[in-house]
């Protein structure tokens, strides 16, 4: 009989684009039953991973009666199922799971930490959101933040004791696919169609950004170094590749003048596939304030594409100053600009980049490889009883 595992997020969109394939997999070894809010997408992964689901309605904000009837929820379902593991990813999740399966004595409670919202935060906030966490790692046994930069700032800040904290391999909570995010022809063809159906010329030096159109993804430090790029020289474009969220923050308004204005700048929304995008480009630019483990820059590596980030964790990994990218610091436009000029103007530089970029990616991140280390840390934890 397969032991019992439950993986848990708060929304379901996150097992169906974070947790991609990996359900399937364990689903081979464990009775795998996946936990989120309703919605489609609960129903996409049900379908396509082979998976159980279960939906108990989890909420993003900071809301007690709610949380408390999730927690309600999650302990009678725990109670129901008795599994061996309980594995949780995002905050609320975390929250919600780890306490219900301490409650109920769980063996294995495990968090991974793909980012911290608290990062940004200040005041009153940053201490209720600091004590969530506090008492997220408490209610668990195994805290797996998925960068080393996570881990730095959760022992620095004392958030749980050093031997609850690990990072599995390389970092990362899934991986990339690295078969999926290559050259084929295919992709190369849909690139061509995309030049077309927007004008880039073949001699145009294309920047992409692959994300939400926000203010902490660095958005307006990258504004700024590609306006003042574009009115120095000629044949360059910049591609705003994802969703502009107007709602939670914003971008400046002299930003929204940028875009407005700068007929260099080509908005395309969100994309279901990237891939086009990243081969019709020369360099990634993601300048953002803070990340978990950034998917978009592990596919643009995979892409052969070298990458200009911020100096924060995750980015920090993925990418090697000088290697297969320039690590700028954050919230500084002209040390952005700079590094964009740098990688504009220079040709051989930009081919020195390019070149391990994919192998480094396939080396270090394939998603099969990680995925394989997940398991082989639950069968450490089980011990005899996996067998």
């Amino acid at each position: 009989m397969k032991l019992k595992l439950i993986r848990i997020t708060t929304v379901p969109i996150s097992l169906k684009i974070l947790l991609k394939g990996q359900l399937c997999y364990m689903n081979q070894y464990f009775d795998v039953l996946v936990i989120s809010s309703s919605g489609e997408d609960l129903k996409i992964v049900k379908e396509e991973q082979g998976v159980k689901t279960k939906s108990i309605e989890m909420s993003r904000q900071i809301t007690p009666i709610k949380d408390l009837i999730s927690l309600y929820n999650m302990v009678i379902l725990f109670k129901k199922e008795k599994p061996d593991i309980v594995h949780t990813h995002t905050p609320k999740a975390g929250l919600i799971g780890m306490l219900a399966a301490y409650i109920t004595r769980v063996p294995h409670r495990l968090h991974t930490v793909a980012g911290l919202p608290l990062m940004e935060s200040t005041g009153v906030k940053r201490k209720v959101l600091l004590f969530v966490e506090w008492l997220t790692y408490k209610s668990a046994t195994h805290v797996y933040p998925n960068s080393q930069g996570l881990k730095e700032f959760i022992l620095l800040n004392k958030l749980t004791k050093s031997n609850k904290v690990k990072v599995l391999g390389n970092g990362s909570s899934n991986g990339i696919d690295t078969n999926h995010f290559m050259r084929t022809d295919e992709v190369l063809k849909a690139s061509e169609d995309i030049r077309t159906k927007y004008d880039i010329d073949k001699e145009d030096f294309i920047f992409v950004f692959v994300g939400r159109i926000v203010q902490d993804k660095g958005i307006n430090e990258l504004l700024y170094a590609f306006d003042k790029l574009s009115k120095e020289t000629t044949n360059i474009k910049l591609l705003l590749v994802g969703p502009f969220e107007e709602a939670l923050d914003p971008i400046s308004e002299n930003s929204k003048d940028i875009l407005n204005n700068n007929q260099n700048i080509i908005e395309v929304g969100f994309q279901n596939d990237v891939r086009p995008f990243f081969a019709l480009s020369d360099c990634l630019v993601f300048p953002s304030y803070r990340e978990g483990f950034p998917n978009v820059v592990m596919q643009a590596g995979a892409m052969g594409l070298p990458s200009i980030v911020s100096n924060i964790n995750g980015c920090n990994e993925i990418v090697e100053d000088g290697i297969n990218g320039l690590i700028v610091s954050p919230k500084d436009e002209d040390v952005l600009y700079d590094a964009m000029n740098k990688v504009f103007k220079d040709d051989e530089l930009r081919v020195l980049l390019s070149k391990d970029a994919r192998r480094l990616i396939v080396d270090r991140y394939d998603q099969q490889f990680v995925w394989n280390i997940i398991k082989n840390e639950y069968d450490l934890l089980l011990g005899e009883k996996s067998v």
